[in-house]
Parts: C-alpha cells; structure tokens; sequence
C-alpha cells in the first residue's frame, strides 16, 4: 500500500489558494493539510469540503498556533500573506505575517520533518522598478521600489527559508490576473502607464506548485520566474484600455498625473520559459484571458457601467494617489511617484 503524502497548504482561501487547493483535490492522491485564520468566511468555505481535507485555524504570528500542526509534512504550500494596499497600510502587521511568519512556518516544520520540501510564492515586487530595464531574470538584484512593504517583506521572506536548512523551491510570481481578483484599489494608480507585464492566470500559477510536488528533485535550491510567458505579455495601459472596453467605461481618459511615473514594479520574465519546461503549467494566454474577463461580466452589469461610467471613472480618479500629491504639492510622495 503506498503511503499518501501530507501537503500542507497555507492561503487556501486566496486567488492562487483556492484553485491549488481544487488541483490538490482533484488528484485524489494526498493528505491535504490547510492552516488558516480562524474567520466566519474561512469556515464557510471549508465546510463545503468537509472530510476530504485537516484545517488547522490560527495565526503566522503566533508560533503557539503552529503546534496545532501535528502531522509529519512532506510537502508545504506556502501562499498565505498580507498583500497591498493592506500591507503598505499596515508594515508592521505585514512583516509579522510575511517575514516573520514565515520564519515560524520554516521552524515549525522542520522539527515536524527535516526532510520537506516547503515551496514559497515570493513576487515579481522584489525586483522593484524594472520601467528602464524590463526584461527581469532571477539573478538580478533584489531591490523593492520605494513604499513597497510588500516587497520588502517578500525579500526577507525569502532569506528566512534559503537560511532554514530545508529543501527548498521560490517562485516569483508575476502578475497574477483572475477574473475574480478585480478589487478596485488606489494601488492601480501606483503602476505607471507604461509598464510591461506578463500576466498569469491563478490555474496557471497553481498548476506549478501541484506539479512541482513530484518533481522536487529538478527545483531544489532553486529561484524560479514564474509567468505566462511570451503571448502573456503587454503594457498595463494596454491592460487597462482592454478592461475598459470589455466593462464598458469607454476610454481611459483620466487626467494627467493620475498615475505615477515611477516606483512601482513588473516586467517580462524572460527567464520563465524554464519553468514551463519542468512543469508544464501554461494553459492560457492573453486571449484567453480577455475572453474570461468578458464571459464573467454579467449584461446588466456592463449596461449599468455604460450609462455610470463618467461618475464611475470620477470616483476611480479619487483613489488616485499620484494625482492627490500633484494637486496639494505634497513634494515627498511626488518625489515618490514622479519623474524630475
């Protein structure tokens, strides 16, 4: 009788989180292991799948709540984090969930099983603003755009687990691009127009770390990239432009320094083609992409956009940061956000 093997899954109830955990479920092949906060929603959501899978409830920042994790894990999932806005926000809640949860995560673990394998979604902010330089690969400096907390605790996230003493494998996600993961921020206003991205969908991305499970052994030790790939790529103007159109707000005619000029992040993983050789895990592009995004948006909805779409645009421009230090002179964020 083989022996199924325990996975442990954080962030399970997150973009990326909820589709690794439907792969995980789908294969019928192992022990799944969730640790998450204690919260209505989060039990909700597990109760659907009462039985298939262990929940742990508790929090990164208390190391007492990780020894409620008993099984001897072979492989660990780690998604969960505090992401912006919410973590530029708040820093010091991000480190402790981001930095030092992480490093309780690693400690815990290891008196569990020396010998796991713990896999980590680090992100594409650690390289900061890559607008003169886009073509990013995983031997390039690590150096977080100015503000970015996130990034900051992505990086020390990072050495956390290459110090560890496990096996490990850091996938720098690019952007991630669902079409239930829309959530109007003022962060849409910190990325300059201009800036070239390579998007990846959440199935996508999951698919990499359900599949690097059996190939360990090729992605020990090792920084991975990880984006869509070549037809994945374009410039956020484009991206906006396209989301416009499909949600029917028309143009995107907003004033001038509504979006800042710099300090923001993103590029082309020129180097994630290696990843795919391994793993196999792209299956959709960008016009597969877009034609999610149109399918997903209910009739009435687009023509309720259509007919709001001027006030809908002027409380857009109101998140807009940028714009908000242009107009009061505010000279530290537009020193920031500016160009000179």
């Amino acid at each position: 009788m083989v022996t199924k093997k325990n996975i442990l899954l954080t962030g399970a109830t997150g973009t990326v989180g909820k589709e690794v955990l439907k792969q995980l479920l789908e294969k019928e092949v192992y022990n799944i292991i969730v640790f998450s906060p204690l919260r209505a929603k989060n039990k909700k959501f597990y109760s659907k799948i009462k039985g298939k899978i262990i929940v742990h409830y508790g929090s990164l920042e208390k190391e007492e709540d990780l020894q409620k994790i008993t099984e001897p894990i072979d492989v660990v999932i780690h998604l969960a984090a505090i992401i912006p806005p919410l973590a530029d926000e708040k820093p010091e809640m991000a480190r402790r969930v981001n930095s030092l949860g992480t490093k309780y995560l690693l400690s815990r673990i290891k008196e569990l099983n020396k010998n796991a394998f713990f896999m980590y979604s680090s992100s594409v902010s650690v390289y900061g603003d890559r607008l003169s330089n886009p073509n990013i690969k995983v031997n390039d400096p690590l150096i977080a755009s100015e503000g970015d907390e996130y990034g900051l605790t992505k990086i020390e996230a990072e050495k956390h687990i290459q110090n560890s003493g496990l096996n490990w494998s850091i996938f720098r996600l690019s952007a991630i691009m669902g079409v239930k993961n829309h959530k109007l921020s003022k962060l849409m206003f910190h990325m300059p127009l201009d800036t070239p991205m390579e998007i990846v969908t959440p199935s996508d991305t999951a698919r990499v770390f359900v599949n690097a499970i059996e190939k360990k052994n090729s992605l020990i030790g090792k920084f991975f990239n990880l984006g869509g790939g070549e037809k994945c790529r374009l410039t956020y103007r484009e991206l906006l432009e396209k989301s416009f159109d499909l949600y029917g707000l028309g143009k995107l005619n907003f004033p001038p320094k509504t979006f800042a000029e710099k300090n923001f992040h993103c590029g082309y993983m020129v180097d994630s083609d290696e990843l795919e050789e391994l793993l196999s895990y792209r299956t959709h592009t960008l016009d597969d992409y877009f034609l999610m995004t149109k399918n997903s948006i209910p009739w009435i909805q687009k023509i309720a956009t259509i007919i709001f779409s001027y006030p809908v645009k002027k409380y857009l421009q109101s998140l807009s940061e940028p714009l908000h230090a242009f107009k009061t002179k505010d000279q530290k964020l537009m020193n920031r956000f500016f160009k000179n």
